[in-house]
């Protein structure tokens, strides 16, 4: 938020204003009357300034303490910088290159920041936004001094959003966007005529400050889900973008757009005062705006550009400049990463605060009933229902029965409602509370029973975990929220991976995936416990981070906690056998050749019975699913089923060997059915050329495809053949080359398509 100069040290240092302006009259001072003012001079001394106060910024930042790592000040110190030059440049313009003897009142302009440049909290590369007002009509001179500053800072190197307009222009565009109107809210003045700013001041806030503020507040919230969805509607990515994404500085700057709209504050503190914000909450905001604006700094400086994007390649270096170092079994790049996710909940956890407290204060004015008005509450299960939310009758509900605060959640749940933003913010200054729900019985049961609902569990957890709730009540699971691995495969964090995973196979039961997933669809209805598979997932990566392997250490947390939540001691041993070997069959499908029969011995060795094999393939599937959105694709899915396939015969008392030519019979005879106007010797002898396991590694449909391609060929004399086709179910292009074998083959087919971009 806007801060005031006095913060930064040295200004002199950054800008010598008063030696630029004499470098510039040292220019003019025997220019005749009229004359053209030497525009590269006056550029390069005006480059030169905002190189060396650029560079002393950075300096500071990359330096010592306790400017060192201190994004604010670097937006501070920029906006200075800025605004130095502007004044400067301005009445060079003003004064010097078209001086007027007597100035009519029409030629009165007025010099205004807006945007992040208005707040004074301009980052080192970003856009400067400029309002250039004038009177009712203006001058040509007052044109002339526009352009001459805007071209000069455009050839400075600066991108200008720039607009000229009067007072009743920018009030009455104001009143029909809301964009504009947000610009307006952080205006601020930096030089020409304080008149004009000050008519531009207050008629906007008459015009719009005296109000209700609802359709400011609806239009920003509505730019806000807007905004997330473009940006990818979660906080937990791996190239999270710091200004526009989820939880990011945007979010914050809506807060309090919407804070100095409604109650006219300037910065988080003064919230504490209105009742919106605690001292605690305040201190939360500012602290993770300085660490949002630290990160965007440096990556500002490392990228040379005005990037907002937190890429992968930047993680590491970023971390070692803010601190970040290895330690056994914790890598200094993912403390960072999980403090960003950890401070872009903490914004979302503000949102929901603020907004309650939005609502609360609005009830208690009657004239604005009809913004915030909500149906008469009803009672549900013990609970206040205040229009579709679930609310507690009173604030000390959670003292009296601490079970409510699971309860809560399990009857929002049932009944499809949200939670109101001031019950949840409740809970959050309640979550000591949740510590003695460990051992309670009830707490466990309402807890499996909301994971292992059919009524979205997906949703309910991702709440029980943006409360704080889950990490509380499971504190091994608290210790992966917001735990990231630093690669480009894992698109979420632990936490959200795991949440998404369990809504995968909630979908998976329901049917809602059967096109994508079949046979995970029809083996997930075959398995015997649905606990189990639930808190498999659950627990499959819950010893990331830890050093060590995490399977192995994910099992033994398992056996502690399946009694807890009510399971058996069968059960509890199966949930650990599953997360020990969790990867178990991804690394077989993928890594393994699957037509080797000592593959799936030892794999049906390895996992004993069929019931465990129908639940390690649906983990498998639904922990690959939610890994990213292009992980899952159409070749794994073949690899599992091929896996699946060929040790469920094993385990249901067939072999592999004794089977394969009763397999192979029984392939070629449906393969025969697709050759039409094939005689039975042509069959035969095509059905004699393929070794065993050709037969068996593709479907009847393509090995008729490839018959019908060899008979084409010998029958034109042809030496190669070439058939392609689309195949939408593996997304991708299937190639088939038929041609004499040759050592190298393969290879040198490959590197032809790599080449081509294939």
């Amino acid at each position: 938020m806007p801060s005031s100069y006095d913060h930064v040290p040295d200004r002199g240092a950054i800008v010598r204003r008063r030696a630029l302006e004499e470098a510039l009259e040292a220019l003019v001072e025997d220019l005749p009357a009229g004359g053209e003012p030497p525009r590269p001079a006056v550029l390069v001394l005006l480059r030169q300034a905002l190189a060396e106060g650029r560079q002393e910024i950075r300096r500071r930042f990359e330096g010592d303490p306790p400017l060192r790592n201190n994004g604010d000040v670097v937006l501070i110190s920029t906006s200075f910088l800025m605004d130095q030059l502007i004044r400067v440049l301005f009445d060079f313009a003003d004064q010097r290159v078209y001086p007027a003897a007597n100035p009519s009142a029409a030629e009165r302009l007025s010099v205004v920041a807006t945007g992040g440049y208005g707040r004074g909290a301009l980052a080192p590369l970003s856009d400067i936004d400029l309002l250039f007002l004038r009177p009712y009509k203006q001058t040509p001179r007052g044109e002339q001094i526009v352009e001459f500053m805007l071209y000069l800072l455009w050839d400075m190197g600066l991108k200008v959003g720039h607009a000229t307009r009067t007072v009743e222009e920018s009030l009455r565009y104001a009143e029909r966007d809301q964009t504009i109107r947000t610009a307006l809210l952080e205006t601020r003045y930096l030089w020409g005529d304080r008149e004009l700013f000050d008519e531009l001041q207050r008629g906007f806030a008459q015009k719009f400050l005296t109000g209700d503020g609802r359709d400011f507040v609806e239009a920003k919230l509505a730019e806000r889900d807007q905004r997330h969805q473009r940006m990818g509607d979660s906080r937990y990515v791996v190239e999270p973008n710091i200004k526009e994404g989820k939880g990011g500085l945007r979010d914050l700057h809506l807060l309090f757009w919407i804070a100095e709209y409604l109650y006219r504050v300037s910065k988080p503190g003064e919230l504490v005062a209105k009742g919106v914000l605690t001292k605690e909450e305040a201190r939360h905001f500012e602290r993770a705006e300085r660490f949002f604006n630290t990160v965007r700094c440096h990556i500002h400086y490392l990228t040379g550009r005005p990037d907002d994007r937190l890429s992968f390649d930047l993680q590491r270096e970023i971390a070692q400049r803010l601190g970040y170092q290895d330690r056994p079994g914790s890598r200094g790049v993912e403390r960072f990463t999980k403090h960003y996710y950890l401070h872009a909940k903490l914004v979302g956890d503000l949102t929901r605060i603020f907004v309650a407290a939005l609502e609360d204060s609005r009830r208690r004015k009657p004239r604005l009933a009809a913004l915030w008005q909500t149906l008469r509450p009803r009672e549900l299960e013990g609970f206040r229902l205040d229009g579709e939310r679930l609310a507690v009758a009173s604030p000390d509900a959670f003292t009296k029965d601490p079970v409510a605060i699971l309860r809560l959640f399990h009857v929002a749940q049932e009944n499809d409602l949200d939670i109101h933003p001031a019950t949840l913010r409740l809970i959050t200054q309640n979550l000591r509370l949740v510590d003695r729900l460990r051992s309670d019985p009830d707490a466990n049961r309402l807890f499996m029973q909301m994971m292992t609902s059919r009524h979205d569990p997906e949703t309910t957890l991702r709440r029980l975990n943006e409360a704080g709730v889950f990490g509380r009540f499971i504190p091994d699971f608290g210790r992966v929220v917001a735990q990231t691995q630093h690669d480009m495969y894992h698109t979420y964090t632990v936490d959200e991976h795991t949440i998404r995973a369990i809504g995968i196979v909630a979908k998976i039961e329901a049917g809602d995936l059967k096109e994508d997933h079949p046979l995970s669809t029809d083996l997930v209805h075959k398995i015997l416990s649905r606990p189990v598979l639930y808190l498999a997932l659950l627990l499959h990566d819950i010893a990331k981070g830890r050093g060590g392997d995490h399977s192995v250490q994910g099992a033994e947390i398992a056996m502690s906690l399946g009694p807890r939540l009510g399971l058996s001691e069968a059960e509890t041993e199966t949930v650990a056998w599953l997360v020990r070997y969790h990867l178990a069959m991804s690394n077989t499908a993928f890594q393994r050749d699957l037509m080797d029969p000592k593959t799936i011995e030892m794999f049906a060795a390895l996992v004993q019975s069929p019931q465990r094999l129908r639940l390690l393939l649906v983990l498998t599937v639904c922990d690959i699913r939610a890994v990213g959105p292009n992980v899952w694709n159409g070749w794994k899915a073949a690899l599992l089923r091929q896996l699946y396939n060929a040790t469920e015969r094993v385990l249901s008392g067939g072999t592999l060997a004794g089977g394969r030519a009763e397999r192979i019979k029984a392939v070629q005879a449906e393969v025969a059915q697709h050759l039409g106007g094939w005689s039975e010797q042509d069959k035969e002898e095509h059905f004699a050329r393929g070794y065993a396991p050709y037969w068996l590694s593709f479907p009847a449909e393509t090995l008729a495809r490839h018959a019908e391609l060899v008979r084409r060929a010998e029958r034109d004399r042809q030496p190669l053949a070439i058939e392609h086709r689309i195949d939408g179910e593996r997304s991708v292009t299937e190639v088939t080359i038929y041609t004499l074998d040759t050592h190298g083959l393969f290879a040198r087919l490959a590197g032809a398509m790599a080449i081509s971009g294939a």
